[in-house]
């Protein structure tokens, strides 16, 4: 049952019950952070991009995930931050995961979407919102370490993980072909793959673009469903995140 605690907004002093959100590990289990309900809550006054994010091992695999800091939006306006108690280290030598594998090396492997447990959306009603259900996508797929790209897009938020490069697009603009081409030439500069996911879909010259680069192309619905547009988005979806390999090459 998903933990709950009562919060106190500090500025207009009205009372909440918060309930932490569970979001589906690679291994398809639920997975939550702890909080800590002898703390006070703090105003997210300030964004920053390291505090929007904290690790949560997995309790039945063991597996470290990267997922959203537990936060409140009080009707006054304020955003609190829920306090998280620290987790112990996960091990990874005394989780075992099927047939003996570590979950650190089962990580590796790509996860077919058949086999994978189906991915929980979330609504999108920001910019933010559509940033954070691209990274639980990447996530669901399979990829690990997802973190903000070193390098900031023209347009949208730069997302990476190890070995892709990903663009979120939560404006209300179609993505045009000169995005889809800037995202596969820096992701071509650093060796890795790139996906391209956008709120507002895209124009036809940016869809054939894609085709002809073999650009992953989704789109984010309002409930919070990436929708594979292109051969190459229905292709990563099914096989998941490659091991080793740019998925391209492993396209039957």
């Amino acid at each position: 049952m998903p933990e709950s605690v009562p919060v106190r907004c500090p500025a207009c002093r009205r009372e909440h019950v918060y309930t932490v959100p569970a979001y589906p590990c690679v291994c398809g289990a639920p997975t939550a952070p702890r909080l800590d309900p002898a703390a006070h809550p703090v105003v997210a006054a300030h964004r920053a991009w390291d505090d929007e994010w904290i690790s949560v091992p997995c309790t039945a695999c063991g597996r470290p995930g990267q997922w959203p800091h537990p936060e409140l939006g009080c009707p006054c306006g304020t955003v609190l931050r829920i306090p998280v108690a620290q987790a112990p280290p996960a091990d990874p030598g005394t989780r075992p995961t099927a047939a003996g594998t570590s979950p650190s090396a089962a990580a590796a492997e790509p996860v077919p979407a058949a086999h994978r447990a189906a991915f929980r959306p979330r609504a999108i009603r920001t910019a933010r919102d559509a940033v954070t259900v691209a990274a639980l996508y990447l996530r669901w797929l399979g990829y690990r370490d997802i973190r903000r790209a070193d390098q900031r897009p023209p347009n949208g938020i730069g997302l990476a993980a190890h070995g892709l490069l990903a663009q979120v697009d939560p404006t209300v603009r179609p993505a045009a072909a000169r995005d889809v081409e800037c995202l596969w030439l820096t992701a071509m500069t650093e060796s890795a793959d790139c996906v391209y996911l956008s709120l507002a879909g895209y124009t036809d010259e940016a869809r054939a673009r894609a085709d002809t680069l073999g650009v992953p192309l989704f789109v984010l619905d309002l409930a919070g469903v990436p929708q594979p547009l292109n051969d190459a988005a229905d292709i990563l979806n099914e096989a998941g995140a490659p091991d080793g390999q740019p998925w391209a090459r492993r396209r039957p």
